[in-house]
């Protein structure tokens, strides 16, 4: 561990201390992770579905290894504090989740989540189970010689299971084993964002773009969210206008989509040299 780490964790974990709310906008590649950071960002998270789309594949279809090669990747980019989305910690049991901990640190992450989600369609482990694997996850990063940020995630609402009373259930228990932030993906309404905010103490993180619409920062604000993450969301607005702009050239013949894009010398402020 470098003192530069150490640093970087400390500053995550005071944007989590702090009043207010922040975004921990989710990057996919070194170019992403530029951009944000120069935009003023304090800190950046993976997106296993993003990572996955990078190599051409549909989330959850990326080893350990390919996670953390990408984080590497987003970490040596820029100074930010990263964060990075573990999926279900590589395996089922406590053991490889600690073991994925462990490995996260060392290559620079300073943050990480777990979710309660097997991987396989949408079943999810049972909360004993789940609640052993985000204990081991909390050991692990306890172990660490600097306060790396450990998020633990109830997966219901995007698992087939939009049962809001096991979610809190859930949440409450991986508070109780160790996790510093708690997350419940795809909340239908602000109602529920207030119902999981007031049944737990430690930070609560709200992903957009699960669904078609959102809320505003203000909305979540009131609601009692401290941290906000954005998924998938930017690599898919960043595809879209890929996907335009190959569409005008393919279909009309002509590169009217190079006027409204940043040019080089742009890009190339936002990158290390």
């Amino acid at each position: 561990m470098s003192e530069n780490q150490q640093e970087k964790a400390r500053r995550l974990r005071a944007l989590h201390a702090a009043p207010g709310i922040f975004v921990i906008p989710n990057a996919w590649d070194g170019g992403s992770a530029g951009i944000l950071a120069g935009l003023g960002f304090k800190a950046l998270a993976t997106s296993s579905g993003a990572c996955a789309a990078t190599l051409g594949r549909v989330d959850g279809k990326v080893t350990r290894d390919e996670a953390l090669a990408h984080a590497r990747t987003i970490v040596a980019a820029t100074d930010c504090p990263v964060a990075a989305d573990l999926e279900k910690g590589f395996g089922d049991s406590p053991e490889v989740v600690a073991q994925t901990i462990r490995l996260a640190a060392g290559a620079g992450l300073v943050g990480g989540s777990i979710e309660d989600a097997r991987g396989e369609g949408n079943a999810l482990y049972d909360i004993g189970h789940a609640t052993e694997r985000v204990a081991a996850a909390a050991e692990a990063a306890r172990a660490l010689p600097f306060p790396f940020t450990l998020t633990a995630r109830a997966e219901n609402f995007i698992r087939g299971n939009p049962d809001l009373d096991d979610t809190i259930r859930r949440l409450q228990a991986f508070e109780g084993a160790g996790a510093d932030v708690l997350f419940a993906p795809g909340l239908p309404d602000l109602g529920a964002v207030r119902a999981v905010c007031a049944a737990v103490s430690k930070p609560v993180n709200f992903m957009v773009g699960i669904r078609g619409k959102s809320f505003t920062i203000a909305d979540l604000a009131a609601a009692g969210v401290k941290r906000i993450s954005l998924a998938t969301s930017l690599y898919r607005a960043a595809m879209s206008g890929l996907l335009e702009a190959a569409r005008e050239v393919r279909d009309e013949g002509t590169f009217e989509y190079v006027e409204g894009a940043m040019t080089t010398a742009e890009l190339n402020r936002f990158l290390q040299t």
